[in-house]
């Protein structure tokens, strides 16, 4: 053992000595408040970043100040077992009280062995898979150093102009609901507190992916009833799932920013949903109150933040700047300083930092953890199930072996966009591309364009080697930078001459298979026309290549649906499928009905929809008891409506189908969807395999806001609909009888 490690077990030991577990982590924490000044109490409360981003891993001298005087409690962008070993050890030797840090980071959809953006994760429908690859996340990161990851994003958009829907999981709240609990429980993994799981952050608290406009950091305008229903309900998800921390947003809600509403912060997330975490802002989002123009400086917003229910502010410096003269003036009190303090340190015990300062910092355990084999497995098995086959005329997929093949495309032989944007320490070059997962094909290769300008030169390559091919695979999408954050974007097609070069192929006569990398829903009606086969593969990760050859030699039979409607033209956005009835609903045959007079109400492809290599058949759709009555239920107790459909695989090889269930109530004392996610299954099936799917409908599943705001169900009549998308249905009627 060397002297180094001796020193460090005999410290270890020390620590622990210091702090018994036995004594509880609430009496630990009073105990702790008790010895600390108000400037270390407020320094819990601050929460600065590293220059890691720009510079590599390093600290701005000031910084590691703060951390020694206590005036600052927790960092970001610090990762790496030897990085984050120098910086704790900062905090914990040359601090008075010896308070450990929390080290936060991105970890959107891997740390290092990257997986499909959560957009494409969402694609799956499959929440054993979204969980897994959270677990690795999680496993990879806290090896690396790390306590506490920013993540899951659950911001519901209908907008796709809006850059950041490819964190999340689409426009659906009851999907994105059961999303956000899985990656919830794969983050924070068995328990806080196990060496290989991360303290989960929800985001971004609340309403964020309504911007207007589809504009990033934009104000958010709705009412109450309509936010409840559509927009809270993943939040509220994601905290019963157990999250520890819960991040503001950058936009305002009823006139009050995020940062400073105390209805979201304290009402909503404390009250009504007994959140008992820490709330972290997003960067800077109490000083941009003053510019929001409902405080007049800085000191007045960390006053504002501070009541609202704020526990920490991320890169603002507000609370490290200015509580200390907010308290002496009266404008805060001691006691919701101490509350916020309070529930980092709970937070830090239950990590276990208080034993064990070094437990995220094993540098063994890092080597032998980051790009594992088994995670790049699971990162290939995610990707192939967050595929979604659009089209697939003449069923020019699955590809031959012995086909002569074309591969073209700016992104056929790259790797530097394949692992996404938020792709925490993720490398390109660890990735790999979609020709490297072709090699053995029969194959010529060409690049055609570029991502993005107008130099059409390669265009003649292209088609000289299509015209030799048997087959043209084409991989075009968007830049990794132009979906995330601050890339809201007013034309949504493919970028440069693409779309061109994708038009210039069909003409040839081959069939065209389009592969499609992007992070967002994209407007491609003349390929959606022209093209042969679509698959959406959005940004895969580490195993993009293989995990795509998986699908287009039919190794792999695609099962994804989408988490979001592509729309035909911008001019349609926002287009989702649960939109509510109005009083001149479509009708091709009325002008005077709710139409565009250029372009159909119907999206390119709907919410849920996917094909697959075979093909279902839905019969026998019934619902018992068909007519139902709320009278004689005991308290506590539901009526129950058992749901059942029979699914039929209809095509010649076995795939997977996700059986979808969406419920309309009929009349009710607001204006309801025209239909909402109620429940999904994803089934396998061989050829000719028939199963019976059955769904639980609950009263809760039929209930509302009603006119008063309250939440219930109301007796009558509900149109229970079961099928593979979310426009492709069979109905069943039941009633409901008081």
């Amino acid at each position: 053992m060397s002297l180094t490690w001796m020193l460090l077990v005999l410290q270890t030991g020390l620590w622990a000595q210091r702090y018994q577990p036995s004594t509880g982590i609430n009496a630990r924490v009073e105990a702790l408040l008790a010895k600390m000044t108000l400037e270390e109490k407020i320094g819990q409360l601050t929460l600065y970043t590293t220059d890691w981003g720009s510079t590599g891993p390093t600290i701005r001298e000031g910084y590691k100040n703060d951390i020694r005087s206590g005036a600052c409690g927790n960092l970001f962008n610090s990762h790496s077992t030897v990085f984050v070993r120098d910086l704790q050890k900062v905090a914990v030797e040359e601090t008075r009280l010896k308070i450990p840090l929390l080290f936060g980071f991105d970890v959107i959809h891997g740390y290092k062995t990257i997986f499909p953006i959560p957009l494409g994760e969402a694609a799956s429908w499959d929440m054993e898979a979204i969980e897994k690859s959270a677990r690795v996340a999680a496993t990879e990161a806290s090896a690396a150093g790390l306590n506490w990851t920013f993540a899951p994003m659950v911001d519901i958009s209908r907008d796709p102009r809006w850059g950041r829907v490819m964190e999340g999981g689409g426009e659906d709240p009851f999907l994105g609901s059961r999303i956000a609990e899985a990656r919830v429980k794969g983050i924070q993994g068995k328990k806080i507190g196990d060496n290989n799981a991360m303290l989960a952050c929800v985001k971004h608290f609340a309403g964020y992916g309504a911007a207007m406009g589809g504009r990033d950091y934009n104000t958010v305008d709705m009412s109450e009833k309509y936010f409840r229903e559509f927009y809270l309900p993943p939040y509220q998800a994601a905290v019963n799932a157990g999250a520890a921390t819960v991040m503001t947003s950058f936009n305002d809600y009823d006139g009050v920013p995020a940062s400073g509403n105390k209805f979201l912060l304290d009402s909503i997330l404390r009250k009504e949903w007994g959140f008992e975490g820490f709330v972290v802002t997003d960067y800077t989002t109490i000083n941009e109150m003053v510019l929001h123009g409902v405080v007049a400086n800085d000191q007045e917003a960390g006053e504002l933040a501070l009541k609202a229910g704020v526990d920490m502010d991320m890169q603002g410096g507000i609370y490290q700047g200015y509580l200390k003269k907010s308290l002496k003036e009266g404008k805060v009190t001691q006691a919701q300083i101490d509350e916020g303090a309070r529930r980092v340190l709970r937070l830090k015990f239950e990590l276990g930092l208080f034993e064990d300062p070094y437990k995220f910092c094993n540098a063994e355990r890092e080597k032998n953890t980051l790009l594992a084999p088994a995670h790049r497995a699971a990162a290939r098995e995610v990707a192939r199930k967050s595929v979604v086959l659009l089209k697939n005329e003449n069923s020019a997929l699955p590809l031959r072996k012995t086909q002569k093949i074309a591969l073209i495309g700016p992104l056929a032989d790259n790797k530097t966009e394949l692992i996404g944007n938020w792709n925490g320490a993720g490398n390109f070059n660890d990735c790999v591309s979609l020709k490297e997962g072709l090699q053995g094909a029969n194959m010529q290769y060409a690049k055609g364009c570029e991502l993005e300008g107008t130099d059409k030169s390669g265009f003649a390559e292209a088609l000289r080697i299509a015209a030799q091919s048997e087959i043209v695979v084409v991989a075009v999408g968007e830049k990794a930078m132009i979906s995330g954050e601050a890339t809201s974007r007013t034309h949504i097609n493919l970028p440069g001459v693409q779309e061109e070069l994708v038009l210039e192929l069909c003409k040839t006569g081959k069939p065209v298979v389009v592969v499609l990398m992007n992070g967002r829903p994209i407007v491609i009606p003349a390929i959606a026309d022209k093209a042969t086969a679509i698959l959406e593969t959005w940004w895969l990760g580490t195993e993009t290549g293989n995990a795509i050859a998986d699908v287009l030699w039919g190794d792999y039979n695609p099962a994804g649906k989408l988490p979001m409607s592509f729309p035909r033209s911008e001019g349609q956005i926002p287009v989702f499928y649960n939109e509510k009835s109005t009083g001149r609903p479509f009708d091709p045959n009325s002008k005077w009905t709710s139409k565009y007079i250029d372009e159909p109400n119907s999206p390119q492809w709907p919410f849920g929809y996917g094909l697959s290599y075979t093909t279902f058949t839905y019969t026998n759709l019934n619902a018992t008891p068909e007519t139902a009555t709320t009278r004689g239920i005991p308290a506590g107790k539901q009526i129950r409506i058992r749901v059942n459909v029979q699914v039929t695989n209809t095509g010649k090889v076995a795939g997977e189908e996700v059986v979808q269930l969406y419920i309309r109530d009929v009349v009710a004392s607001t204006t309801r969807p025209v239909k909402a996610l109620k429940g999904f299954q994803k089934v396998m099936l061989n050829p000719g395999e028939t199963k019976n799917i059955a769904f639980n409908l609950t009263a809760d599943d039929l209930s509302f806001y009603r006119r008063d705001n309250t939440f219930g169900m109301e007796p009558g009549a509900f149109d229970v609909m079961v099928g593979g998308n979310s426009s492709d249905v069979k109905t069943v009627r039941i009633d409901i009888e008081r």
